[in-house]
């Protein structure tokens, strides 16, 4: 019979264990299949965010995001489009039910044991495949099963577990997709056009900048220099505006800061009035930047 075994929530950071179902499966290939479960659970972060794994007559299948992860156990024979999809319903709601900060203070093993409830329920409805499909979209699920199948883990991928290798880590780069941001806003629009003719305007002063030292051999090449690095920070915002990257507020800040550092040098060539509006764009997008989240789901993400 096909059925969902087993499942449980981790933090992907250090693989602390925040929830997790009752089992009462006694067999020895299904402990086995635990111990495996337990070992990957520490090295998630090492892994594509969506992954299976064959362990004798059961699978292990598992999926990240935003630092949480949510793995199972289930019967070799039970569909990859059901198992994903129960892993899912964990992934939306405990995300619903608890915040990023509670996650990651959590100190102690188990710290969310509500939740094993929901984990019972849920494992009880995808044990009951007839009247599930009445409440799930299979054909959606196939078909992204289709375009982007879980990557599939071998024995020589969790053979060296305990020691995972920094060589075993960098093939499973570029496989998982990249994390996506929330819908633009309409200040996030106008923050971008004020950065990209900030950018502009740094870019033709920069210009006249190099003429003026050509002509001129006492002219300070150093506001070239301030020049393009304040349009470069420009340009910088917009693209982590654009597009997620890892420490993404850290790095706005630091192009903020290199912003106001060429404002100031440039008090000299600038009036009060224009430092004060390049000063305030960089701050504005910055802003924008901190504001636009990633998505708490990746739209092709419940498979």
């Amino acid at each position: 019979m096909s059925m969902v075994l087993f499942a449980s929530v981790v933090r992907v950071r250090d693989g602390l264990p925040l929830s997790a179902s009752t089992d009462y499966e006694q067999d020895k290939g299904f402990q086995e299949t635990k111990k495996h479960l337990k070992g990957l659970s520490k090295k998630l972060s090492q892994f594509p965010d969506r992954c299976s794994l064959r362990s004798g007559l059961y699978n292990i299948n598992f999926t990240s995001s935003l630092g949480v992860g949510y793995l199972m156990v289930c019967t070799e024979n039970y569909p990859n489009v059901l198992a994903f999809s129960f892993l899912d319903e964990l992934q939306r709601e405990f995300l619903v039910t608890y915040d990023t900060k509670r996650i990651n203070s959590a100190l102690r093993p188990f710290s969310f044991i509500e939740f094993d409830n929901f984990i019972r329920k849920t494992k009880q409805r995808y044990n009951s495949p007839r009247s599930l499909s009445t409440k799930i979209n299979l054909a959606d699920m196939q078909t992204e099963i289709k375009l982007r199948p879980p990557y599939q883990l071998s024995a020589e991928d969790i053979g060296s577990i305990n020691g995972f290798s920094q060589h075993n880590q960098s093939k499973y780069k570029g496989i998982a997709p990249n994390q996506m941001l929330e819908a633009i806003t309409l200040s996030g629009i106008v923050a971008c056009v004020l950065s990209v003719l900030c950018g502009a305007l740094n870019l033709l002063r920069g210009v006249h900048a190099i003429e003026s030292v050509l002509q001129n051999e006492d002219e300070d090449f150093n506001y070239v220099i301030a020049f393009f690095l304040g349009t470069a920070a420009c340009l910088y915002q917009c693209y982590l505006f654009a597009y997620f990257s890892v420490w993404r507020n850290i790095k706005s800040f630091l192009a903020f800061a290199m912003i106001c550092l060429c404002n100031m040098y440039l008090y000299e060539l600038r009036n009060m009035w224009q430092i004060l509006f390049h000063v305030t764009v960089g701050a504005f997008i910055t802003l924008q930047i901190h504001l636009r989240r990633p998505q708490s789901k990746s739209p092709d993400y419940n498979v």
